[in-house]
């Protein structure tokens, strides 16, 4: 059979040779295999090996589908409750996030910062849409982070705090293009769209709110009806959406939250040193440690309005310890978590708690990482998203 004389040409074969004392070829010596056509002489007995290795053109060996990973009851409910979270986010409005009460604070924007300062401080609240009353247009969101620019930019140039006072919100834009900071958060949702829609514009954004902006049916104009936060729908599915009892998966198994690079500072450290912090890296709190890497407190973006309200300035000079004496005693404190807590006990301590970011800590207060509600609502929506076909 041919199979079998390939199979025997793999062996090496000896030479041809006499048999013991015979003569012309009586012995039992081997037959000798004659050279392939056009090989070279003295090649006789031997089959290149290369040849079995060798497949004919067009043909090639398929690799093995990879096994598929086994789903455990916990992967199984994980995802099932982000499943669950996306599509009550699909069938919600913003309007349904609204308190059955609720007062909007709008800006103009030929207001002078100082009174904007006033206003907050006021009414506390840390953030309020901005009109255009010239075009009668929304023109943005005014945040905690355009204060601190202005700080900055008065940084930059000490010869014009002088004229601090006189500064108005509509020159913001002057501001942000001199110390090349991202621009105002403009990015709005109309009130009747899907809220699944209004967290993935945020988002994109990087905002940490979304105004609301209605068309008014006489006028045809635009108009600001409220102001929604990542608090608020994120509270808002921990109250209505019961499946987040199924996220059971421990925060160390998660991609969730940022354990690395986290930007830190001491109690006697100035003010103005953080605020460099929070520009720089774009962030919205920085960790206080004591020498031994305890977390003692966090400094927040908000509570640089503290220091600033009524224009002055100088408590910028500050230390970090000093200015958080100066917080409001509604203060809501320092959320703590650890890398064992797991996603469903975070929904419930937003929904009990007014919580904006937890301080990850291990067994002795040291600090192992930050996680905000930026990180809670991107995951919450992002995870597994091309899974959502799956079945239940």
């Amino acid at each position: 059979m041919a199979d079998e004389a390939e199979e025997e040409s793999n062996k090496l074969l000896p030479t041809a040779g006499t048999g013991g004392g015979g003569g012309g070829g009586g012995g039992e010596g081997f037959q000798k295999m004659a050279s392939p056509p056009g090989e070279p002489a003295g090649h006789e007995g031997f089959v290149q090996p290369s040849s079995y290795l060798r497949r004919p053109r067009g043909q090639s060996r398929a690799m093995p589908p990879p096994a598929p990973k086994l789903e455990t009851a916990v992967d199984r409910d994980q995802r099932r409750g982000l499943q669950s979270i996306r599509a009550f986010l699909k069938v919600r409005t913003s309007y349904d996030v609204l308190p059955l009460s609720f007062r909007l604070i709008v800006f103009d924007t030929s207001l002078l910062v100082k009174k904007s300062l006033a206003i907050l401080n006021q009414n506390g609240i840390v953030s309020a849409p901005l009109w255009d009353s010239k075009t009668s247009t929304f023109a943005g969101l005014l945040t905690t982070s355009d204060y601190i620019n202005v700080i900055q930019y008065y940084c930059l140039h000490p010869e014009e705090m002088s004229r601090i006072d006189q500064f108005r919100l509509n020159s913001l834009r002057a501001i942000e293009k001199d110390i090349n900071v991202t621009p105002i958060e403009t990015v709005s949702i109309h009130p009747l769209r899907p809220l699944y829609e209004a967290c993935r514009r945020m988002l994109e954004s990087r905002a940490r709110r979304i105004p609301l902006v209605d068309i008014d049916d006489e006028t045809r104009r635009a108009m600001v009806v409220s102001v929604v936060t990542q608090y608020r729908i994120l509270k808002f599915v921990a109250v209505n959406v019961v499946e987040t009892q199924l996220l059971r998966k421990p925060l160390r198994h998660l991609n969730l939250g940022t354990y690395k690079n986290l930007e830190t500072a001491r109690m006697e450290t100035p003010v103005l040193e953080v605020i460099q912090h929070l520009v720089h890296q774009n962030i919205s709190s920085v960790p206080i440690l004591n020498s031994d890497g305890v977390v003692v407190n966090v400094f927040e973006a908000v509570d640089v309005i503290a220091l600033i309200k009524g224009s002055v300035y100088e408590e910028l000079n500050l230390s970090v310890g000093e200015a958080l004496q100066k917080r409001s005693d509604d203060f809501p404190g320092i959320y703590t978590c650890s890398i064992d807590d797991r996603l469903d006990t975070i929904f419930d301590t937003i929904r009990k708690s007014r919580v904006h970011r937890f301080v990850v800590i291990d067994e002795g207060n040291r600090l192992v990482g930050m996680l905000t509600l930026s990180d809670i609502l991107e995951y919450v929506l992002l995870e597994g998203e091309g899974d959502d076909h799956k079945q239940t």
